[in-house]
């Protein structure tokens, strides 16, 4: 048996008539950049995830740049975000001129240690960025609570994150990247809901928010030629948001899907004593766009995983802090005890819709004989 990391042939020939009509559609109709297709698919995304705005952009990383442009925040600034993520959530923040200010990661959900996060704001600090990892949303009632308090705005890193939900309030669960100021999207192929090539979007409740970045993704313009500043090239093109738009119809059926792998697998992998497998905030619905066990031995289980025949990956094999681009920081190891110490221990295992109950079944297996023999 062989088993993808992520099987994306097997969820395109499950919806193939669909797909090929609608790229079919964006060609006889020329709709490349902007058009109908875009509008159709902001509209219903923003209706799916219960927000008022979406602006489709390029990709995740512009959608992270815009919205902090869209904050006035640039150079002298401070943005706290997490030191467990890709580098795309702090390399927007250099981007736009800022300096990042990473704080560790909680060791249970990985997710950004909101204890910690006082102790690293200071007059220049302007922004949160909390990533919600591997699909689970960071605990955004206590950093909405720290933001108002310092008067920081909160732009929510929902790369992972799709149909996520969080209990913001008794009884009252909202989905992932509709509680802070801004939230920022990816829909890269391998995402929860991807496109197929770059793509991304920035949400919001805020209406002037909304039309600064419009305006922002779209070379600092609303009207043809009336460029109110210089803002960037990143917009959704047609055929882009016609592939997400039809995928929308089934976002919700395949998320469950991932809840019942993620499922399973903690069942068939709980009773293994050398790994850990993914806590659930109780306050959280994770979308799990990966499923992330800690390991002993990670290494070499990942050798034996792919020996027999079982794709794998590690999200993400060297902390923010500790990569050569953040030398000029000045931080060692130590000064992230957690996310240090994950990224020699974690290994994200293959979860997609179409995973089968066999293919899960092998894959637990699998672990089980590595260690248990």
């Amino acid at each position: 048996m062989k088993i993808e990391f992520v099987d994306l042939k097997k969820q395109y020939f499950s919806i193939k008539t669909e797909i090929d009509q609608a790229i079919a559609s964006v060609l006889e109709n020329t709709a490349f950049i902007k058009g109908k297709h875009v509008e159709n698919f902001e509209h219903d995304f923003a209706e799916l995830i219960e927000i008022k705005h979406c602006i489709g952009v390029g990709n995740g990383t512009d959608a992270l740049v815009i919205a902090l442009r869209a904050l006035n925040i640039g150079v002298g600034d401070e943005v706290i975000t997490v030191a467990n993520s890709f580098i795309a959530t702090s390399e927007a923040i250099s981007a736009v001129g800022a300096r990042v200010v990473f704080i560790d990661a909680d060791k249970q959900t990985y997710n950004i240690d909101v204890k910690k996060i006082e102790e690293k704001i200071t007059s220049k600090t302007k922004a949160v960025i909390p990533v919600h990892l591997y699909g689970q949303p960071a605990d955004m009632l206590e950093i909405v609570t720290i933001a108002k308090k310092h008067n920081l705005f909160v732009i929510e890193d929902s790369a992972q994150a799709h149909l996520a939900e969080y209990q913001y309030e008794e009884r009252k669960w909202r989905k992932a990247g509709t509680i802070g100021d801004l939230a920022t999207f990816s829909f890269f192929p391998g995402k929860n809901l991807g496109a197929y090539g770059d793509a991304g979007a920035v949400v919001t409740n805020n209406d002037n928010l909304a039309e600064k970045v419009r305006k922002f993704a779209n070379h600092g313009r609303i009207a043809k030629y009336n460029h109110e500043f210089e803002g960037y090239n990143s917009r959704l093109d047609g055929l882009q948001a016609a592939v997400l738009d039809v995928k929308l119809k089934y976002i919700d059926k395949w998320t469950e899907r991932r809840r019942e792998v993620a499922r399973k697998y903690s069942e068939l992998l709980s009773t293994v004593p050398q790994i850990i497998i993914p806590f659930v905030n109780p306050k959280t619905k994770p979308a799990w766009h990966l499923y992330v066990i800690q390991a002993e031995k990670r290494d070499e289980l990942q050798k034996f995983l792919k020996g027999n025949g079982i794709a794998s990956g590690i999200h993400y094999p060297i902390a923010l802090p500790n990569l050569q681009a953040y030398r000029y920081l000045g931080h060692t190891q130590s000064d992230f005890p957690v996310a240090s110490g994950l990224q020699n221990e974690i290994l994200s295992l293959p979860i997609f819709p179409e995973l089968t109950e066999q293919e899960i079944e092998f894959v637990a297996d699998n672990i089980q004989k590595f260690y248990l023999g």
